[in-house]
This record gives structure tokens, sequence and C-alpha cells, in this order.
């Protein structure tokens, strides 16, 4: 009888974890439609090194059935990100403004959150942790933890009526807070904000192309480990005016993190390796052989260290 009881209660709670990954994965589920097929008008900070950036942010559908969608850093200089179905641009003072042939705004944001998350149960778990208040409003906190030691954990509270996004966090394995999104206003009108209307109107700056992560472009290095699921999505080679030098560029992601890899050839031989972090975003410095690597994402630090150490060279230079 003892066994029983116990193997019925084993049973019990592999159960309840798996109606609680179905539950956060048919929550994650409803963000992406919300994101895709309401109208929706709202304003956000986003809260790292006791400082905080504000943000707007609105989407809607036209009559055509084309999605719009415009971001806006509020303080400081304006910068604006525009969407218009499966065109990008960015529009910032003092800089020319250009286009992306995509249906995904770069931002605070993760764009996978409209699209499809089941694509991370492979390298993260969903775990749905009960109900919440965000913004005066009834919420559900579902919590995005790394299989693995090498990513942080993301948790989001979601709208209950709506399942729109009301505020994120990421942390350490340890719990460690290190950057957050707060919603601070919310509305889902039945019909198109306004300020989208003038995008629609707008003539949107030419699409510029980037390179593939397929191009035939052949850099002097490669990434020698990196943590399960993350591939390669973009490389480049391009002079960095501040500096006036050759720099080689990848791309990383896992489909929720970017990492971004540099590579400059360097006037010293030798530096102890060297870090800062941006809230959640490391820039991992070292330099090796005369090459200066920098790892720069929302990734741990152990993790970023393990990067730099393991690029590996196939030539003396960088052209």
């Amino acid at each position: 009888m003892k066994y029983v009881l116990v193997l019925s209660l084993l049973l019990s709670s592999f159960g309840s974890i798996a109606n609680d990954a179905q539950d956060a994965s048919a929550w994650l589920n409803r963000l992406s439609e919300t994101l895709n097929q309401r109208h929706f008008s709202t304003a956000f900070v986003v809260v790292k090194n006791n400082q905080a950036e504000p943000y707007h942010w609105a989407h809607g559908i036209d009559e055509q059935g084309e999605q719009l969608e415009i971001l806006s850093l509020l303080n400081g200089p304006r910068k604006d990100i525009l969407r218009k179905g499966e065109i990008v641009s960015y529009i910032e003072p003092g800089l020319p403004a250009y286009s992306l042939a995509t249906n995904q705004i770069s931002g605070p944001i993760p764009s996978i959150f409209s699209g499809d998350i089941t694509q991370l149960n492979q390298y993260y778990d969903f775990v749905s942790v009960g109900r919440s208040r965000i913004l005066g409003r009834a919420a559900q906190l579902i919590r995005i933890v790394s299989k693995d030691p090498h990513r942080l954990g993301h948790w989001v509270w979601l709208d209950e009526e709506s399942g729109m996004l009301l505020k994120m966090a990421l942390l350490t394995s340890k719990g460690q807070l290190l950057e957050q999104v707060q919603f601070t206003y919310l509305e889902l009108p039945e019909n198109m904000p306004n300020q989208l209307n003038q995008v629609n109107e707008m003539t949107l700056p030419n699409v510029i192309e980037l390179p593939s992560a397929n191009s035939d472009l052949e850099l002097n290095w490669q990434v020698g480990w990196l943590p399960m699921g993350f591939e390669r999505k973009r490389v480049n080679r391009h002079r960095i005016n501040l500096l006036k030098q050759p720099a080689e560029f990848m791309l990383f992601s896992d489909g929720l993190v970017d990492v971004s890899v540099y590579v400059t050839q360097s006037s010293d031989k030798q530096r102890a390796p060297e870090f800062v972090r941006d809230g959640a975003t490391i820039v991992y410095n070292q330099v090796n052989n005369g090459f200066e690597v920098s790892v720069v994402g929302k990734i741990p630090t152990a993790t970023a260290k393990l990067m730099a150490e393991s690029i590996q060279f196939k030539l003396q230079s960088i052209q």
C-alpha cells in the first residue's frame, strides 16, 4: 500500500508538471495571436541600471488585412521603427533612414513572442506559475526557463482578458533581476489606432539587403563553441568609422536571444578579459594573439566567456 501511494503521488506530480507546461504554452500562443491579430496602443518602460527608457508601441490591421506597427523611443532624440506588412523602417535623426524586408520589429520585446513559441521547446521549459496583478489587471505569470546554464530566464506576465504582455523580467539562474519591461498603459480599441493611419500613408525608405548566413562570405575565424540551439543568422565584414579599421561580425540566435560576435585586429598582443553589463546585456572583450574579440548579448557572463575563448583563427589578419 505504501508503494502504491508513493507511485500515485509521483504520477500526480508528473501530471501536474505536464499540465503546467501545456497551460504555459497555451498562454504564450495566445500572446502571439494577440500581437498579430489585435489592435493595441501601449506604453512601457525598460528598467535597467536604475534607469528607465520609455517607449510607445502601437499595432493595427488595415482594411486590406496588412499589419501596421510603430515603436518609438520617447526620451532623447526621437527614434521610430515603422512596419507595413513585410517592410520595417528605421528612422533616426542625423542618420540615413533605411528599410529591411522583414515582418518583425527589432526592439525590447523578443520577436518570437509574435511567432511560433514552440520553436523554443527543445531549449526552454515553459512554467505556469499562477495569477498576479499588473497595471490594475488580472495577469498570468509564465516562466521561460532555460534547460541549461547558458541562458537567462524570462518571466512574462500576460493579461488574462486579452493575452497581451503586461510585464517581462530577465533574471539569472540564481534569480537576480537584471532587466525588466513594465507596461504603464494599455488600450485595446476596436478600431486601428489613429497614429497608424499616418504610417499607412507614408512612403517608406528603400529596402537594403543584408548578407544572409548562407552567403559565400568566408571569415578568417569561427566560433568553436555555442550553446545548444544557437545558429548563425548573419555574417558581415565592414569598416568601423570610429576605429578606422576593418571588423568582422557574426550574429547567432536561438530564436529568443541574439548574440553578436565581433573580431578586429588589436595593437595589443594580449590583454586581460574585461566585461561590462548593461542590464541583461553583457559586453565581453578579450585580446588574444593580436585579435580583439567582443561578445554582446543577453546571456550569462560565463556563456560569453566560453564563446570568446572558443574563437578559432584560420589566418593571421582581417581584410
